[in-house]
C-alpha cells in the first residue's frame, strides 16, 4: 500500500516540517546500514522531539494502518532498523529524545532518553564519578534506546552484563499511542510480570523505547589492561579460569583474539602499534579493576599473569602503562570488525556457545569453514569470558568477493549447526532484525514461535510496528 501524500502531511504536521524529512538527501542516509548490506525505502522520516509526539505519531499510525521502523543511532548489524525496500514504512528516529533527565548518585541510575549517544552517557557518569559499564565499538554513535532494544552486550558484560542488566526501568511508547512509564529505580520489584524486559531486546516490535532507568556503579579506584599472547584457545581457556579465580569480580574484560584480526587492523587502521615485539596465533585482552585501589589491581594483574607464565599458559605480555596505552590497546581491539572491509567480502556470525566449548568450537568451526570455502580467512575475536565470539570469515586473498558472499547462508548454516550442537545461540548480542528472523523460526522450538507471536499480536494487534522483524 503506497502511503499517499495527505496522510504524510498529516504524520509531518504532528512535529514540525523541519522534523519531518522528505528529500531524497536528508533521507539517505536512514535507508543503509553500517554493513551495506541491507538498503530500504522511506518516503519520510519523522524526527520528535517529545514523548507526546512520539505517542501521537503511534496512535495515528495504528489507526491508518501505517507501518513504523523505529531507529537510533542506526549501528545496528542484522537490519533491525531499515525499513523495507517497497518505500511504505515510516522510519522514526528518536535522535531528538536525547536528554539526561536525572543522574541519581545516591541511588546510582541514571534516567535517560533513547537519543542519548551511549558515549554522552558514559562521560557524563564519569563526571560524576560513576561507571556506566557498557562499552561497544560504536559507542560514539550508538543511543541507549537501540542499545535497549537489541540487548547489547560489548567488553563489560562480563562483569556487568548485558543491556537488560543494567536496566531497571523503561517509558515506552505502545503501538496504540498510550504510554507505559515503568520508570522506576528499584533493584527488587517482585509485583507481577517484568512487562519491561519484553521491550528490552524486542527490537521495536512491540513498542517505542523513549526513556529508561539504567544502573551506575562506582568509578573503580584502579583499572589495569594487558595484552598477552598465548598458543591456543585451550590455553586462553585455561587462562579463563586462572584469572576468574584470583581476580573474581575484579575481572571486568577477558576478551579473545585471533592474529588475523589483529593483522588486520595493524595493517588498516593509521596509528595502530602491535603491543608485542614478535607475532603470536592467539592474544587476550584482560582488564582488572579494583575498587580499592591502583595498587590493589596492578598487584592482582601482575599476580595474575606471572602465575600464567609460570604455568605455561602465557608466553608473552605487555602491561599498560598509562591510560594512553591502555586506550590504545582498547582501540586495536574496538577497531577489528571495521578493519575487515578492505580485506574483501567477510561472513559474519555473532554466536555464543559455554565458555567451556570454545576451544572446541573454534577448532570444529575452522574445518568446516574451509569445506565451504577453501583458502578463506578466519577473523575470530570476542569476548571469551561471557562465551560471545564474532566468528567471521573473510574472502581467500584475492578471491571473488560476489562469488564468496553467495555462499553466505552455506557457511552460516554449517557453522550455526556447530552452535546449537554445543548448545549455544547464533545470535549472541546483534539481535534477529531481518537477517535471522528466518534461522529463528526455523530452528526454535515450535511453541516458542507460537508465544511469541501471541505476544505481538497482543501488543500490537494492528501489525504497524517494525513489521517483518523478528518474527
Amino acid at each position: 500500500m503506497t502511503i499517499d501524500a495527505a496522510l504524510l502531511a498529516r504524520f509531518a504536521k504532528i512535529v514540525g516540517e523541519r522534523h519531518a524529512l522528505t528529500a531524497a538527501e536528508e533521507i539517505a542516509p536512514y535507508e543503509e546500514e553500517p554493513r551495506g548490506l541491507f538498503r530500504g525505502k522511506t518516503p519520510l522520516v519523522l524526527r520528535p522531539g517529545s514523548v507526546d509526539e512520539v505517542s501521537a505519531i503511534l496512535k495515528l499510525a495504528s489507526e491508518t494502518g501505517t507501518a513504523i521502523v523505529p531507529q537510533g543511532g542506526n549501528t545496528g548489524l542484522v537490519g533491525g532498523q531499515m525499513p523495507d525496500g517497497e518505500g511504505n514504512e515510516i522510519v522514526l528516529s528518536l535522535s531528538r529524545l536525547n536528554r539526561i533527565r536525572e543522574i541519581d548518585l545516591k541511588s546510582n541510575t541514571a534516567t535517560v532518553e533513547a537519543g542519548v549517544v551511549l558515549q554522552v552517557l558514559q562521560d557524563a557518569a564519569a563526571e560524576k564519578d560513576r561507571l556506566f559499564p557498557l562499552s561497544l565499538g560504536s559507542q560514539g554513535s550508538c543511543q541507549i534506546g537501540g542499545n535497549l532494544s537489541s540487548n547489547a552486550g560489548g567488553v563489560g558484560a562480563l562483569a556487568y552484563g548485558t543491556a537488560r542488566d543494567l536496566c531497571l526501568g523503561v517509558e515506552v511508547v505502545l503501538p496504540t499511542g498510550e504510554v507505559f512509564d515503568d520508570l522506576r529505580k528499584l533493584k527488587k520489584d517482585n509485583t507481577g510480570y517484568d512487562l519491561k524486559d519484553l521491550f528490552v531486546g524486542g527490537e521495536g516490535t512491540l513498542g517505542v523505547i523513549t526513556a529508561a532507568v539504567v544502573k551506575l556503579f562506582p568509578m573503580p579506584k584502579g583499572r589495569e589492561l594487558a595484552w598477552a599472547a598465548l598458543p591456543t584457545p585451550a590455553d586462553a581457556l585455561r587462562f579463563f579460569e586462572l584469572a576468574n579465580d584470583r581476580a573474581g569480580n575484579g575481572l571486568t574484560a577477558f576478551e579473545l583474539i585471533e592474529r588475523t584480526p589483529l593483522a588486520f587492523t595493524l595493517a588498516h587502521v593509521p596509528g595502530s602499534v602491535d603491543p608485542l615485539t614478535e607475532a603470536h596465533p592467539w592474544y587476550v585482552m584482560i582488564e582488572i579493576s579494583s575498587g580499592r585501589s591502583g595498587d590493589d589491581a596492578k598487584e592482582l594483574m601482575e599476580e595474575v599473569l606471572t602465575v600464567a607464565f609460570e604455568e605455561g599458559l602465557v608466553v608473552d605480555a605487555a602491561i599498560a602503562q598509562n591510560e594512553g596505552q591502555a586506550n590504545a590497546f582498547r582501540h586495536l581491539r574496538e577497531s577489528m570488525s571495521e578493519a575487515q572491509k578492505p580485506e574483501g567480502g567477510s561472513i559474519k556470525h555473532d554466536i555464543s556457545v559455554p565458555v567451556a566449548a570454545i576451544p572446541e568450537f573454534i577448532e570444529r568451526a575452522g574445518d568446516e569453514a574451509q569445506k565451504v570455502a577453501p583458502g578463506c580467512r578466519v577473523v575470530c575475536f570476542g569476548h571469551m569470558g561471557d562465551g560471545n565470539l564474532h566468528y567471521n570469515i573473510s574472502q581467500p586473498k584475492d578471491g571473488d568477493r560476489d562469488a564468496y558472499l553467495a555462499l553466505y547462508r552455506k557457511m552460516n548454516d554449517a557453522i550455526h549447526a556447530i552452535v546449537r550442537d554445543l548448545g549455544g545461540s547464533f545470535s549472541a548480542e546483534h539481535g534477529i532484525g531481518r537477517m535471522k528472523r528466518d534461522e529463528l523460526i526455523a530452528t526454535q522450538p515450535a511453541i516458542a514461535t507460537e508465544l511469541m507471536r501471541r505476544v505481538k499480536a497482543a501488543f500490537d494487534p494492528a501489525g504497524i510496528m517494525n513489521p517483518r522483524k523478528v518474527i
